[in-house]
């Protein structure tokens, strides 16, 4: 069984030819399959052909591509699921090859996008992302934002949907010790509508990223990310006090002259306060993860 997610919203000239494509595609492999259409509070007046194995979920209002995805899985039957955007670029036809990584022992295959058709802003964003997880996380995806991809459901055991999280999540699987590969996709240029995501996203996304390393990486050890941090303000705070209280014995210079030391004390504060920060997250992992075993 495989079920296939399309979120959309406002792709009214998009969904029928997009509907009508994976009914051939699926027809060629005869399998059963499901199409989870998820509309995310589209207010043009679509109409979806008369066809079988489609359900269609609305949400009432926009709640975002990671809501819609999140509303898709609950409701699919497959034991292979496929993500997949509603604007036309992702070709049903790849569908076929995602289903022969993972029958050949794949847990979960993300897609490449050859010859993007997507605007600087994206490829931008895309660029920029993909480098600092491969430094920093070692992500073995070339094109991790890519919309178009299959798994086995299980992979998203745990995976825990919210903001624009979805992301990460083929970053998520990997690092849960799934394995993974990618294939070549053709993406498509837009024929109808417009692209939801802008120039005023690419900050957002870059948040996004630093959040993810976050998460992955030190959600279970919060002290490891903020007591470096808040070591090297309390180090530079207590060096700079400590060369002024030796100007102050030896040498009888007058503090109140000098307004760095202002500056020594707000660092070692500050500094304290980031340390404490990190502690306080400490004990907040160690107090869940306490309340699991009880």
């Amino acid at each position: 069984m495989i079920s296939i997610i399309i979120p959309f919203y406002n792709e009214a000239n998009n969904l029928a030819t997009l509907l009508k494509e994976i009914k051939t595609e699926l027809k060629k492999l005869n399998k059963e399959y499901e199409v989870i259409l998820v509309d995310d509070g589209s207010t043009d007046n679509y109409k979806l052909p008369e066809q079988e194995h489609i359900d269609l979920l609305i949400h009432k209002k926009r709640l975002g591509k990671g809501q819609a995805l999140a509303t898709g899985l609950k409701k699919a039957q497959g034991e292979i699921v496929i993500f997949m955007d509603g604007d036309l670029q992702d070709n049903p036809a790849d569908i076929k090859n995602f289903l022969s990584r993972i029958e050949d022992g794949a847990d979960f295959v993300n897609g490449i996008r050859t010859e993007r058709q997507d605007n600087f802003i994206i490829k931008l964003y895309s660029d920029l992302a993909r480098l600092f997880l491969q430094k920093f996380l070692k992500s073995p995806y070339t094109d991790i934002n890519c919309g178009f991809k299959a798994f086995k459901k299980e992979v998203t055991d745990g995976f825990i949907f919210y903001g624009n999280n979805f992301r990460f999540l083929p970053l998520s699987v990997f690092l849960s010790g799934y394995k993974v590969d990618e294939i070549k996709v053709n993406n498509r240029s837009r024929q109808f509508g417009k692209s939801k995501f802008g120039a005023g996203k690419l900050l957002f996304g870059i948040f996004d990223t630093l959040t993810a390393y976050f998460i992955f990486k030190f959600a279970e050890r919060p002290l490891h990310f903020f007591g470096p941090i808040g070591g090297l303000f309390f180090g530079l705070g207590f060096l700079i006090a400590l060369y002024l209280s030796y100007e102050r014995i030896f040498f009888g210079v007058l503090l109140y002259r000098r307004p760095i030391l202002q500056l020594a004390v707000l660092l070692i504060i500050v500094g304290i306060q980031i340390i404490m920060t990190g502690i306080i997250g400490e004990l907040i992992v160690y107090l869940n993860k306490k309340s699991g075993k009880l």
